[in-house]
C-alpha cells in the first residue's frame, strides 16, 4: 500500500521551473518553501502570519521565504534559508520534492519560485522580527474554505481567489501558489481522516 508521503512525492515530482529572465521585466527573484507534513492521514501545510507592524504585507499569511542573498544563490537554498530564519526549520529536516509554477506579486514586483518540502512537525521558533504566528492548516480545510471574494486594497475593490480557515484569510500570491499545489495534489488534498466525531 502506498503511503501518503510516497503519493505526495509522486504527485509533486516534476521538471523544475527554471528561473526566467525576471530582471528584464524589473522583477526581483525570490523563493518560498511550501512545507507539508502528514498527521492522522491528513496533509497539512505550514504558513506564517506576518507581524502587523511590518512595512510590506503587514498581517498577511504567506509561506516562509524571501529574496536571494546574492545572484548566484540557488533558489532552493533561498527557500530553505528563509524557512530556517523565519520559523526555525533546519534545512536538513526538509525533503525537497518538487517545485510549483513561479508567481508574480503585482504590487511589490517579485517573481516567487515555490519549492515544496516534506517535513515532520517541530516546535516552531518564529522570528520575533517578522512572524506573529505559525499556522498549520489541513489541506482539506483550505479546499473547503476556497471562494472568489471581493478584496479592497488602496481604494480598489476586486474579486480574487481566497482561502479562509477560521479567522485566517489567504489571498494574493500565496493563494495562487496554494491553488497550484491543490490542483497538483487533486483528491489527496481533500482527504480527511474518518473516525469518531468526523
Amino acid at each position: 500500500m502506498t503511503s501518503i508521503r510516497e503519493e505526495l512525492r509522486t504527485r509533486l515530482a516534476a521538471v523544475a521551473h527554471e528561473p526566467s529572465p525576471a530582471r528584464l521585466h524589473g522583477e526581483t527573484e525570490a523563493a518560498v518553501l511550501v512545507p507539508l507534513y502528514v498527521r492522522d492521514d491528513e496533509v497539512h501545510a505550514v504558513f506564517t502570519k506576518r507581524r502587523e507592524d511590518l512595512r510590506r504585507h503587514p498581517g498577511e499569511i504567506s509561506f516562509p521565504g524571501g529574496r536571494r542573498d546574492h545572484p548566484d544563490e540557488e533558489l532552493a537554498t533561498t527557500a530553505l534559508r528563509e524557512a530556517e530564519e523565519e520559523i526555525g526549520l533546519v534545512p536538513d529536516d526538509v525533503e525537497l520534492v518538487g517545485t510549483l509554477a513561479p508567481v508574480s506579486t503585482f504590487v511589490t514586483g517579485y517573481l516567487i519560485y515555490p519549492h515544496v518540502g516534506l517535513i515532520d512537525p517541530i516546535p516552531w521558533r518564529p522570528s520575533p522580527n517578522e512572524v506573529e504566528l505559525v499556522l498549520e492548516l489541513p489541506l482539506h480545510a483550505l479546499v473547503s474554505g476556497y471562494a472568489m471574494r471581493p478584496m479592497t486594497r488602496r481604494g480598489f475593490t476586486f474579486e480574487t481567489d481566497t482561502y479562509v480557515v477560521g479567522d485566517h484569510l489567504i489571498w494574493g500570491a500565496t493563494a495562487r501558489i496554494l491553488g497550484d499545489l491543490l490542483a497538483r495534489l487533486g483528491p489527496l488534498a481533500e482527504q480527511r481522516r474518518s473516525g469518531p466525531g468526523r
